[in-house]
């Protein structure tokens, strides 16, 4: 080999941070270990941005939250083997939730494999449920090419995480590459790189449903979102006049202040769920249709005339058989809607009068939730808490919710001001600890916007060391710990299922998490009451250059810790499952 055929020799690691770097690569989240420390010099001399994470969960974590909010390709990596299987909750979050990630992971040299090396596992078999693919690079000269599949396979279809398993050998290794090998297509940096439409005469069909339908309602998930469609969506239903209902992870399909927001449905509602039952004709949106939306598959009831669009044909007729099936990217499918209904005439006048139950209903709900989100209740009531954000935080505000409670009473009390992703929960898998991490994420995806995330005491017991990694980072999110000394959600469910004082592993120890912060270096502020509440969300969004926790200390009673009324007026049978 001539010394002009070694101009470009570099080791497997740095052809993937060159690859990364074509790819416009974002933030990376990870732990090294000896398999990756070529990439992990070669990000260091190229400039990468990567952050040292505290647990490879978490980096999935905060990867899959810069994911959402963002739409570009979430990062992470991390070691063979523990590092490895660490990653798996985090990677089903990004599947469930179609995200757009990509994970480097480490392996054994291939010399030595299956001989007991330190670490080593079956751990391509142990990622491959939780992830889109996964591609292992048996060749050095292959990773520009497979760094590329890897990215395409993340935002393509519905987005979703791709793993890229790295031997120890083709890291460490070297080869001549070419320069022209280190490219890629702008457009497989974001999601959804590539937008299908629905078939024309299904279209069609479903034009013609929703331009004779008196009562319409668009029902909106996730998809929406992940579609980048929100804004589309709503000029869609303010021109189509038709009202929308949203899930956990749609909101913000359309502004909550619209007159045509009729909110949360399916196990939490405050309208919508009896809006569909008045229903003549559904459209559901970028929506799976799964137990949370359908409380338990019980809404919509059977025998409604239905369209279902979506990007997975799949998901199509999973939970609820559709008169129309619309298979398509949801922007797209918006778009052609819009046009066909347009040719088809006005609405019928009839359309108005529905409408115009919308802000009727919903204020006469916001007169119900008045009580709890003016609560003066001591200890403070959650309710208080969603009232106190609905009031300080800015309309571009990003509200992080982990899985549980938190999740819930914000779908339900939270107003997103505006279209788009105001509100991330972690609804793909729904596993509590997310709250830290996804805040970490949010703020690099969204770096001047408020971020806040609320997570129950468990939830921040599992993740707290990650509160150093933003101080380190120089972030200053706000993390509302929801302290009620209780795996709140659990408590409340045995509560409900077999009364009061029937709790089992369900409680946790009083704990001053504004002090636990303040010894991590992060600000601290403990709130006991409700009439404080207000001025230290104000204080911790003020505060610069590092996290501060607020210690929101919660109502006890787990007969109020549901979004709910009280449970002790709800009577369930066995099997039921009511929360």
């Amino acid at each position: 080999m001539t010394v002009a055929d070694r101009a470009n020799e570099m080791t497997g690691g740095e052809a993937l941070a060159r690859m990364l770097e074509v790819h416009g690569a974002g933030p990376i989240f990870g732990m090294g270990g000896f398999q990756l420390l070529p990439f992990y010099d070669a990000a260091r001399r190229l400039g990468l941005r990567h952050m040292l994470i505290n647990d490879e969960r978490c980096g999935a974590f905060a990867a899959d939250a810069y994911a959402k909010v963002s739409g570009r390709v979430g990062l992470c990596d991390a070691t063979l083997g523990p590092g490895a299987t660490n990653l798996v909750t985090g990677l089903v979050e990004a599947l469930n939730a179609g995200s757009p990630l990509v994970a480097i992971v480490g392996d054994t040299h291939r010399a030595h494999s299956w001989k007991n090396m330190t670490q080593e596992s079956q751990q391509a078999d142990i990622l491959r449920p939780a992830c889109k693919e996964v591609l292992r690079v048996e060749r050095i000269e292959r990773i520009p090419e497979l760094v590329r599949r890897a990215f395409t396979v993340a935002t393509t279809g519905r987005p979703g995480p791709v793993v890229l398993i790295v031997p120890e050998d083709v890291c460490h290794d070297q080869h001549p590459f070419d320069a022209a090998e280190f490219d890629a297509d702008p457009r497989y940096e974001a999601a959804p790189a590539i937008r299908a439409r629905p078939d024309a005469d299904d279209l069609a069909r479903a034009a013609a449903l929703l331009a004779k339908a008196e009562r319409p309602l668009i029902l909106a998930g996730g998809g929406v979102h992940i579609s980048q469609a929100a804004e589309a969506l709503q000029a869609f239903a303010e021109a189509a006049r038709i009202p929308v209902a949203h899930t956990l992870s749609g909101k913000g399909a359309i502004a909550c202040s619209s007159p045509l927001s009729a909110g949360l449905f399916g196990r939490y509602d405050r309208i919508a769920n009896g809006m569909i039952a008045d229903s003549d004709c559904l459209l559901v949106i970028g929506c799976k249709l799964g137990e949370i939306a359908t409380k338990r598959y019980t809404v919509p009831e059977p025998g409604k005339t239905l369209i279902h669009l979506d990007i997975v044909a799949e998901e199509i007729g999973r939970t609820y058989r559709p008169t129309v099936p619309l298979w398509g990217d949801v922007r797209a499918g918006i778009a052609d809607l819009a046009g066909a209904l347009k040719a088809l005439g006005p609405a019928p006048a009839a359309r108005e009068a529905w409408c115009a139950q919308v802000p009727e209903r919903m204020a006469a709900w916001r007169e119900t939730a008045r009580e709890r989100l003016e609560s003066e209740e001591v200890p403070v009531s959650m309710g208080r808490l969603m009232g106190e954000l609905n009031k300080i935080l800015a309309d571009d505000a990003i509200l992080i919710a982990d899985g549980g409670f938190a999740a819930h009473w914000g779908g339900l009390l939270y107003d997103s001001k505006r279209a788009g992703r105001g509100f991330t929960p972690d609804r793909g898998f729904a596993s509590i600890g997310y709250g830290v991490p996804g805040a970490i994420g949010a703020c690099l995806a969204a770096p001047d916007r408020d971020v806040v995330a609320i997570t129950g005491d468990g939830g921040f017991n599992m993740t707290l060391g990650e509160i150093e990694t933003a101080r380190r980072m120089g972030l200053s999110p706000t993390i509302i710990v929801v302290n009620n000394a209780a795996s709140g959600y659990v408590k409340a469910l045995q509560h409900l299922m077999y009364g009061e004082g029937a709790y089992q592993s369900s409680d946790l120890a009083e704990t001053n998490f504004a002090n636990a912060a303040e010894a991590l270096g992060c600000r601290g502020i403990r709130v006991e009451e409700p009439g404080a509440l207000a001025d230290a969300i104000r204080a911790a969004l003020a505060e610069n250059g590092r996290p501060t926790i607020l210690d929101v200390v919660v109502t006890r009673d787990p007969g109020k810790m549901l979004p709910a009324a009280d449970s002790r007026a709800v009577k369930i049978k066995k099997g039921d499952r009511v929360a």
